[in-house]
């Protein structure tokens, strides 16, 4: 399995080559980092909760038909994310165990 840090170092680095005004697919971040189909398909819930995390921590933006969404809610559907427009200077993320399970994390991200 790949490390929370790597998916999150991932989803970091494509939202900043994409800049503020443009998104990114989480399934782009998924095959960067497993090339086979059935190996980037199980990172999409992984993907997902990184992504969650990493907006609730000012550093991304999780759009839904490109409208930020709150993270405060369960987030079904699909997703893109985006560069935050001011990310905090050095923001800290939580990846203890079990902080994998993010609202909206239960469904797949090609519903």
């Amino acid at each position: 399995m790949i490390a929370t840090e790597t998916i999150t170092d991932e989803i970091l680095r494509q939202t900043a080559l994409r800049g503020v005004e443009k998104s990114i697919c989480p399934s782009e971040v998924a095959r960067a980092l497993a090339p086979e189909e059935e190996a980037w398909r199980r990172l999409m819930g992984p993907i997902r909760a990184a992504a969650i995390r990493l907006a609730r921590a000012g550093r991304i933006e999780v759009l839904r038909k490109g409208k930020p969404v709150s993270t405060d809610s369960a987030i079904r559907g699909v997703i893109r994310l985006r560069a935050a427009a001011n990310p905090p200077a050095a923001a800290s993320i939580d990846t203890a165990p079990g902080t994998d399970k993010a609202p909206g994390n239960e469904t797949d991200e090609t519903a």
